[in-house]
């Protein structure tokens, strides 16, 4: 009889790992993440920057989160000159975006075909430095005044709204986007404004549209 107990013991004890088992296998099935990222770079900027002031570098990750939500990292630099109205700046540093993307139409056959819609926030890290800045001379006369290079920051929110195709049957994908932006908070030099923030843009307004056209490789 206690043999007979201790074989029930183990048969059962054996079937309750057994059963722990699938069911730990089974969860991992349910909840196992494929790697599915999307690498791209801005080549329009980085072209336009051989023919003006403006030098912009930006690239992105994306990875599909869930249904037609993807999850996207930006990063970039910027340097850039501003002279209008007497004003005289130099502006360099970086950025870093964070944010989602919803896909509102996509191909049935491959979602990463479609138009998407999205929201980011973004932080500018820089150094800006003011050769001149219009003042109020003696008798009314204009004059300028220069201020030393300063480490700054900026940050804002802005929407995306573009489209993404495929390049033929290959893994690179050709992304088009416009980008509504709204200036939140900027930290100042001498309660100076700054007229260039990277990744924002000219910054005399709150308000700036941005665009980029992207070359990304889906791994």
């Amino acid at each position: 009889m206690k043999a007979k107990r201790i074989f029930t013991f183990f048969f059962s004890f054996l079937l309750v790992i057994i059963f722990a088992q699938k069911k730990q296998d089974s969860l991992k099935i349910q909840w196992k993440y494929e790697p599915n990222f999307l690498v791209g770079f801005d080549v329009l900027n980085a072209g336009i920057g051989a023919f003006s002031d403006r030098k912009l570098f930006q690239g992105f990750v994306s990875s599909k989160v869930k249904g037609n939500w993807y999850a996207v990292v930006d990063a970039g630099f910027e340097k850039n000159i501003y002279q209008k109205n007497g004003y005289d700046a130099v502006v360099s540093g970086s950025f870093l975006k964070l944010g989602t993307l919803y896909m509102l139409a996509y191909d049935q056959e491959n979602p990463m075909n479609g138009f998407f819609v999205g929201g980011k926030i973004a932080g500018s890290f820089y150094n800006q430095e003011y050769k001149a800045i219009p003042i109020r001379g003696f008798g009314g006369s204009d004059a300028s005044q220069a201020f030393p290079e300063s480490s700054q920051s900026s940050y804002w929110m802005e929407i995306n709204i573009g489209g993404r195709v495929q390049l033929f049957d290959s893994p690179f994908y050709i992304e088009a986007i416009a980008q509504p932006r709204y200036l939140v908070f900027s930290t100042t030099q001498d309660e100076i404004k700054p007229m260039i923030v990277p990744g924002f843009g000219r910054s005399s307004a709150k308000f700036n549209i941005g665009f980029s056209w992207n070359i990304a490789y889906h791994f």
